[in-house]
């Protein structure tokens, strides 16, 4: 992908401008631009501490547009964004759920393991499990894991995607 096609895609530049300094290891695009320098060596010690706000999961494939497909046409997620050229990392959001998409050429584990030890990839929390299960099997998703109650009490289905990856809804 070409940048003016990047730069196509639904984001604005601020977004991409946060992205940026993030992965810069800056607080804002306005920290980067200022440069370390300006930034305070400590922290106020009487403010409170930080709130961990979300997370995002990141699964690791062997296509991004197979993946990006995937998660759209298939979960209903909408793709923020792709990056490279050719594509090798991509973000794709349904509500507040954000998944990683990151490409690897060969398997990130031993043969078999994942789905004998049912190692999940990601967990995403939904308001209505039972609502979006039906909404998947209508959709003709294939389940790992039926929708069931865990012996904790909570509800949850596992889906798998086209690269094998775990994905828990609860």
């Amino acid at each position: 992908m070409n940048d003016p096609q990047i730069l196509g895609h639904r984001f604005k530049l601020s977004d991409a401008q946060e992205f940026v300094a993030r992965q810069s290891g800056y607080g804002s695009w306005q920290a980067l631009k200022k440069g370390l320098a300006s930034m305070p060596e400590q922290t106020d010690p009487t403010t409170a501490k930080p709130v961990l706000i979300s997370t995002e999961a990141q699964l690791f494939v062997s296509d991004i547009k197979v993946s990006c497909d995937f998660f759209v046409a298939k979960l209903g997620f909408a793709i923020e964004f792709t990056y490279g050229e050719p594509p090798f990392y991509a973000q794709v959001r349904r509500d507040e759920a954000r998944v990683n998409l990151r490409h690897v050429d060969g398997p990130v584990f031993v043969d078999g393991i994942r789905s004998r030890e049912t190692l999940l990839s990601a967990s995403i929390n939904v308001d209505d499990v039972k609502r979006l299960y039906l909404e998947y099997q209508a959709a003709g998703i294939a389940f790992h894991q039926k929708l069931r109650t865990e012996p904790w009490g909570a509800r949850t289905f596992i889906i798998e995607d086209p690269d094998g990856n775990l994905v828990l809804f609860a």
